[in-house]
């Protein structure tokens, strides 16, 4: 079994066939959206594929270092990932196939006018761990 984490993108991906942004949908739809993604991850907890996801709020603040002593720094002059990933869901699969194969299933989820969004999903492998290196 290999982990995935499949991103949900608010915006930077190609643009969807169904680009309504979400805050000009409808309570319904954004409703049938979210139990979409419910039931998607409900049978993926019986197939023992799903490890957790969340959706994320637009809020958030980036920090960095800035030395000892100094207070940390806060949104810096670089992209706002807050702007960018609307969510996220870790999957555990047998093959990349099928982790292609659930993000293809999970771009459908409806949107505006209850129509699949065809959203751009971005699939990436965890990391494994790094080989022991002998001598």
């Amino acid at each position: 079994m290999a982990k995935y984490l499949l991103l949900k993108h608010y915006r930077g991906a190609p643009t969807p066939v169904n680009d309504v942004p979400m805050d000009r949908w409808t309570p319904e739809e954004v409703s049938a959206h979210v139990q979409y993604m419910e039931d998607f991850a409900a049978r993926l907890e019986g197939t023992g594929e799903f490890v957790d996801g969340q959706a994320l709020s637009p809020e958030g603040t980036w920090v960095r270092y800035d030395g000892e002593g100094r207070p940390p720094v806060t949104d810096g002059p670089f992209a706002e990932t807050k702007d960018l990933i609307a969510g996220w869901m870790v999957i555990d699969v047998d093959t990349r196939e099928r982790a292609l194969e659930l993000a293809g299933e999970l771009s459908a989820a409806p949107g505006a006018g209850g129509k699949p969004i065809h959203e751009w999903l971005e699939v990436r492998p965890f990391l494994g761990a790094a080989p022991t290196i002998t001598e």
